[in-house]
């Protein structure tokens, strides 16, 4: 295989969550050995996903993980959650009370890595590329609710909304508005390969085989003026093949830190059986994991079909055979820890039932058994993926109502594939792009939404998002939420599963990794040091 290096401004992968640890004897600033993080996550630039980590074009939690490392935005969300505060920016607020109109200021003295200034006008430029090139991957559906920037100075912009966003600070907390060079990316098109130019905290030196990154060393960035605080000047972030793999790493030492994607078995085993010297850490979760059906599809076209596997699917045994205590059954898009869920998907169809779901198809005139593929990407959720859907199979085939085989594809090649509409039902997993009920309705039922979805919902898209996001008091937005949820438990363009908690493994000498992934698993690799637990 071809092995190059290649020197960028920076990279990463994704950390599932977080292990406590109590106090540091160092800072870890002191140009000391690396700390070494293991992934499984595999980062790839080919035909079918030329940019990954295009703004413009990232839309998965790894590759805007490895934006979040180097790239800026006007606003971030703390390490610890809560409402987005200043980071490129040194003020952003809202001027009028209709939430339609929001002024930000820079921050003074910003740098992209080359050493030019970052100025206004790159702000406007990134903002305005990501909508001109609306690539098909989804991102840029959460800034389609600008109508105009208007640049005041070299320090000052506004951005003028068509419709009241009250969580518009989130959006421009997200890496498709990080800022970008004008000099170092097209307007129009997007950038190829894994290169990315930014005035984040990290630059990269990043190790490539063929079309694959294999390997990143994340060095701090002297030029960096932003909210964040460093404490260590180099994080490397090692992919390999298997949870398996990693695991072994991390035992022997290899590496310091083990998150994205650890298999329930080895959660369960540091669980049950701790390991000297390694400590093993759980928090809640916002991950979601849900099946999506191609509306247009002639197997899912009629929603009886989809209405009658919504019937039969037992959530609870796949959360509970698959993933132990590490899940739980879901019953809305919207997790049960996100102010507004309801529990909409169990309201309409309680418990499994094949009479209600064999009553569905009868009164549609579908005849049964309804042949069916279950599509899965094998390398992106972890190796629990595969027993999942291995049970999903089998519990529709024991209905007799349904024929159901599965087919598992690499994520480089099976979100190309789902996005072209090859699929007509696929599983994904959903890590929120901020905490807020907004973002597990949007983007699968809104305009230009991630899935490419064919489903539309007049009612949703015109009236109910639109009035969600009218309400400042995010409190205040239930009802309409409430409605959104029931649609999707009628229609179902979707079917969630199952909610899921993070972990992470880390040797006890780390230290920060509490910190390491905010309630939205935004990766903060600035926050790992090397000391005494």
């Amino acid at each position: 295989m071809n092995r190059k290096t290649l020197v960028l401004p920076a990279l990463v992968g994704l950390l599932a969550p977080v292990l406590a640890a109590c106090g540091t004897s160092g800072s870890g600033s002191d140009g000391g050995d690396a700390i070494v993080v293991g992934t499984t996550d595999q980062f790839v630039a080919n035909s079918d996903a030329p940019a990954p980590f295009d703004p413009a074009y990232a839309y998965d939690t790894g590759a805007w993980n490895v934006l979040r490392q180097t790239v800026q935005t006007l606003m971030h969300v703390p390490r610890g959650g809560g409402q987005p505060v200043p980071e490129a920016a040194s003020r952003c607020t809202f001027t009028d009370t209709e939430s339609e109109s929001y002024r930000c200021t820079l921050r003074d003295g910003l740098k992209f890595s080359d050493g030019k200034p970052v100025t206004a006008e790159d702000v406007k430029f990134s903002i305005e590329r990501v909508l001109n090139i609306k690539s098909d991957n989804g991102a840029a559906g959460l800034l389609a609710n600008i109508d105009t920037i208007e640049v005041k100075d070299d320090k000052e912009l506004v951005f003028h909304l068509s419709t009241p966003d009250a969580t518009f600070p989130y959006k421009l907390s997200t890496p498709v508005a990080g800022i970008l060079s004008r000099d170092a990316y097209d307007g129009k098109k997007l950038r190829e390969g894994f290169e990315v130019n930014g005035s984040g905290p990290y630059t990269l030196k990043a190790e490539t085989e063929g079309d694959k990154l294999v390997s990143a060393v994340f060095t701090k960035n002297p030029d960096y003026k932003g909210d964040l605080k460093l404490r260590n000047d180099k994080v490397e972030l090692r992919s390999f093949p298997d949870a398996a793999t990693m695991g072994r790493a991390l035992e022997s030492g290899e590496i310091d830190m083990m998150a994205r994607a650890m298999s329930p078995e080895q959660i369960k085993a540091l669980s049950e059986s701790p390991k000297e010297g390694i400590e093993l850490k759980e928090m809640p979760g916002l991950e979601i994991r849900y099946l999506a059906f191609n509306t247009k599809d002639p197997a899912v076209k009629d929603k009886a079909v989809r209405q009658a596997m919504a019937s039969v699917v037992d959530r609870g045994r796949i959360a509970g055979k698959v993933y132990g205590a590490t899940a739980e059954p879901l019953y809305s898009l919207i997790p049960s820890s996100i102010t507004g869920h309801t529990n909409s998907f169990f309201n309409k169809y309680g418990e499994p039932s094949r009479k209600k779901a064999a009553d569905l198809l009868g009164d549609a005139g579908i005849d049964t058994p309804v042949k069916l593929t279950l599509h899965y990407t094998t390398d992106h959720y972890g190796p629990g993926t595969a027993k999942e859907f291995a049970e999903l199979r089998d519990q529709l085939n024991a209905t007799k109502l349904f024929d159901v085989t599965v087919q598992g594809t690499e994520w480089s090649k099976f979100r190309p594939a789902q996005k072209r509409g090859d699929y007509a039902v696929f599983g994904l997993g959903w890590f929120p792009d901020f905490p807020d009920p907004d973002n597990y309705i949007a983007p699968f039922l809104d305009a230009d939404n991630f899935l490419n979805s064919p489903y539309v919902s007049t009612v949703a898209r015109n009236e109910l998002i639109p009035e969600s996001r009218r309400q400042a008091d995010r409190t205040a937005a239930a009802v309409p939420f409430n409605k959104l949820q029931d649609i999707v438990a009628t229609d179902v363009p979707v079917l969630p599963l199952w909610q899921g908690k993070q972990y992470v493994a880390a040797r006890s000498d780390i230290t920060g990794v509490e910190w390491t992934l905010n309630s939205s698993s935004d990766l903060q690799l600035w926050e790992l040091a090397r000391g005494t637990a």
